[in-house]
């Protein structure tokens, strides 16, 4: 669960205080995205940006302590679908979408397809999954993804489309 110190330190850009609450409580209902200790950085029209650090139970390869491919996959997905939850929310507000309405056009909120190339193995101790939107249309969002680690070295790339309505 994120507690409040936690939301303290997202950077929240083009939210109301209720808008970002809503969105907190949404990615915190999400058990996977705790137990990879996936946390929200950023959060904006224009880009998401989420954290984690390395952790025994997320290695992949013992030999050389590299993060596993799943835990990167899991990152771009989560990080590029709370950039198209975000898109939505922005397209329902320019729509004048009634706010009893919201919760069930976001309910159906998930990934159509998503495609990652692995570009470099996975060491660092913290990692940076951001995301950008590529495109918002009536039911689909079209994400770019990226994957870092504290160096900056880039990991991996994805693309990810998800189902908006």
């Amino acid at each position: 669960m994120t507690d409040h110190s936690q939301r303290d330190e997202v950077q929240a850009e083009g939210f109301t205080k209720t808008e970002l609450n809503l969105t907190m409580n949404f990615l915190d209902q999400i058990p996977f995205n705790k137990l990879l200790g996936l946390k929200p950085k950023l959060l904006s029209n224009d880009r998401c940006e989420f954290t984690m650090s390395m952790k025994d139970d997320l290695v992949g390869n013992w030999l050389q302590g590299i993060l596993h491919g799943g835990a990167i996959s899991t990152a771009l997905d989560v990080t590029g679908g709370a950039m198209a939850l975000i898109a939505t929310w922005q397209r329902m507000n320019r729509h004048e979408i009634p706010k009893e309405q919201r919760p069930q056009q976001l309910s159906k909120l998930g990934t159509i397809d998503m495609r990652v190339d692995f570009l470099h193995p996975g060491k660092g101790k913290e990692f940076v999954a951001s995301a950008t939107l590529l495109r918002i249309g009536n039911k689909v969002a079209v994400t770019r993804m990226e994957f870092h680690n504290e160096e900056g070295q880039l990991i991996a790339v994805g693309t990810g489309t998800y189902l908006t309505g």
